[in-house]
């Protein structure tokens, strides 16, 4: 009974998803309320983005120099023009602000990109489903309740702008969030050879085109 007491206690802390607009090129939203207050300390969602999506590393830092963003990729150097699968699981750790209109609340955006996918049979969207990231917090004045949350591996100070080190716990139980999906359009397997011709045919009328107007045009010693 203790157990069970527990962690209802703990359940209250719960966690949105949500990819903002459209296409290939999204906004990721994560909102946290706790079930306890956490007043002065930092809350940071740490997720693991799959193959699918990614977050350019150039756009994250010219965001982070407008102070529009907080979060810590690793690692800091990704190839953005690799397919999905080419591509491998890029983790990341977001740092969330308070919601003025909840004491409780935090949240922040952080602007992702789907990759290409390969085509595909019989369907033209590819799913890439993103798990429910770990909350963590890191308070230096004030304590957790043990019941709730215990010590996380995470090798990161508590904000981007502090470099000591700091002590990170995690949600010990939390309720199963539902995970999160982005429907990306791909080609279909059966339009191959549709496409080699029509990209052969274009390729070559755009040559001759090419040649013709240096024939024509061209100065040759």
């Amino acid at each position: 009974c203790v157990t069970l007491d527990v962690q209802a206690a703990c359940r209250d802390t719960t966690v949105t998803q949500e990819l903002l607009k459209e296409g290939f090129h999204r906004d990721l939203l994560v909102k946290v309320e706790l079930g306890e207050d956490a007043g002065g300390c930092a809350v940071a969602a740490q997720m693991r983005l799959p193959p699918g999506i990614y977050v350019d590393p150039y756009e994250l830092a010219t965001l982070q120099q407008h102070n529009l963003t907080k979060a810590v990729l690793f690692p800091d150097v990704i190839d953005v023009e690799a397919p999905e699968y080419l591509a491998r699981d890029l983790p990341l750790l977001l740092f969330l602000e308070p919601d003025a209109r909840c004491s409780r609340c935090f949240r922040a955006a952080v602007p992702v990109h789907a990759r290409y996918h390969r085509p595909e049979e019989g369907t033209e969207e590819a799913l890439v489903v993103l798990e429910s990231p770990e909350v963590l917090l890191c308070c230096c004045h004030s304590h957790l309740s043990a019941e709730c949350w215990e010590p996380a591996q995470v090798d990161t100070p508590c904000s981007p702008d502090n470099t000591s080190p700091c002590q990170w716990h995690s949600a010990k139980y939390r309720p199963a969030y539902e995970e999160s999906m982005l429907r990306v359009p791909v080609g279909l397997r059966e339009h191959s050879s549709l496409v080699c011709a029509l990209t052969l045919l274009t390729t070559g009328l755009c040559s001759g085109l090419i040649l013709a107007a240096a024939c024509k045009y061209g100065h040759f010693p």
